[in-house]
């Protein structure tokens, strides 16, 4: 059962520490025992030292995060800040993804979720005010208001127009399913065993939750899409044709990152991090069978492309619209069709391909590939190789 309010939640943790309450004084003790130093060039803004930490520490934290208003470019500090419990940690990522420590986080994950929903408050009015003047003429691309909730401006629509999807009617064209970074996981995908590729694993029969048709990704090719605090929080279909199965509901982790802020740092956001620990978060996915490019009218070339919605950290809602919530099929889509949202948290997308059916990422001449930013975006939300350096950087041989 969820927490009413904050005071309520620091209550029963502060007694189920003290009753040890399905292991969670020993969980957490063990983890805060064995953490491992983060990196010491780590800034300052986001290091947080939770090495033999007591159950005040853990309530005061709680209670500043709670109490925090995020801006655009430090949405993810106390995300980070949190993260070093479990930082290379086997104790602290127990603490977090099993048992008590699941349920506290879930917890306060709900907590925080009520707190961004709940309609025309002191706080949720400054924080929209905030972020509209951080975000400046990127602003122009939406909707306007009123939104009566910081979620509501969360996922706040696109502007007519703004995004136009690219060769509408061609469904063998691939178009990005949200404002994101993209980047390529893996190109060998494997059912029922994480095999090492390219120093990633992925098991995607886990990722699809034992779907009926994981197996039609055998070998195939996978694309995450990873969202920033400051996206457009909507995801739409990277193909059209018709949606043959989807589900919202799959249960699993809001933390649990061994190196969360390694996700962030290599340069390039996601680039070379290990995937693998995304089959265990709270996510969806939607199965579509579309057409391939030999196909024709008399000789149909059908397929699947799959794309898989993880809710991350504090965020955790994975919403899709009422017509593709936990279907069977089969139920039409068309490329660019919005599919569902992202609340307040981070969050990415992992498209799945069958084999030799998406070789690499391909674009047109005058297309889009990225955006010139300000110093202080970069800095605040792509904060640099700190403590692992980018591949980019590597030579290109030994």
């Amino acid at each position: 059962m969820f927490s009413k309010d904050l005071h309520d939640f620091i209550k029963k943790i502060r007694r189920w520490y003290a009753e040890d309450f399905e292991g969670f004084k020993t969980m957490y003790d063990a983890a805060t025992a064995n953490v491992v130093p983060y990196p010491a060039d780590t800034p300052k803004e986001l290091r947080c030292d939770w090495k033999g930490r007591g159950i005040q520490f853990l309530c005061d934290f709680f209670r500043e995060w709670y109490d925090w208003h995020p801006k655009v470019n430090t949405g993810l500090n106390y995300i980070e800040k949190f993260s070093w419990i479990n930082y290379e940690n086997a104790y602290g990522m127990v603490f977090v993804t099993c048992g008590p420590g699941h349920k506290v986080l879930s917890d306060f994950t709900h907590l925080q979720g009520m707190q961004m929903d709940e309609p025309n408050s002191h706080r949720n009015k400054k924080l929209i005010k905030s972020w509209t003047h951080e975000l400046g003429s990127k602003m122009e691309d939406y909707k306007p208001g009123p939104w009566s909730t910081f979620n509501d401006f969360f996922v706040r629509e696109i502007a007519d127009g703004k995004r136009p999807v690219a060769a509408e009617d061609d469904d063998t064209v691939v178009v990005a399913p949200a404002d994101c970074v993209i980047n390529m996981i893996i190109d060998q995908l494997k059912v029922d065993t994480p095999i090492p590729v390219k120093t990633v694993t992925m098991n995607i029969r886990q990722l699809l939750a034992g779907s009926q048709y994981a197996d039609k990704f055998l070998d195939g090719t996978a694309v995450s899409c990873i969202l920033m605090p400051d996206s457009y929080h909507w995801y739409h279909a990277p193909v059209g044709g018709t949606l043959v199965e989807a589900r919202d509901d799959i249960a699993g982790s809001y933390y649990g990152m061994r190196d969360f802020p390694e996700l962030l740092n290599k340069g390039n956001v996601g680039y070379g991090y290990d995937y693998e620990m995304f089959d265990h978060f709270r996510r969806g996915y939607v199965i579509i069978k579309t057409q391939y490019p030999e196909s024709t009218e008399s000789d149909p070339v059908e397929g699947y492309v799959g794309m898989v919605t993880v809710g991350l950290n504090s965020i955790a809602s994975v919403n899709y619209l009422k017509k593709f919530k936990n279907i069977d099929g089969p139920v039409p889509v068309a490329k660019g069709e919005k599919v569902g949202n992202f609340k307040y948290g981070g969050s990415l997308n992992i498209l799945l391909f069958e084999e030799k059916r998406f070789p690499a990422l391909q674009l047109l001449q005058g297309q889009r590939i990225g955006v010139l930013e300000k110093k202080e975006r970069t800095e605040g939300l792509f904060t640099g190789p700190y403590h692992a350096q980018s591949r980019q950087l590597r030579p290109l041989s030994p």
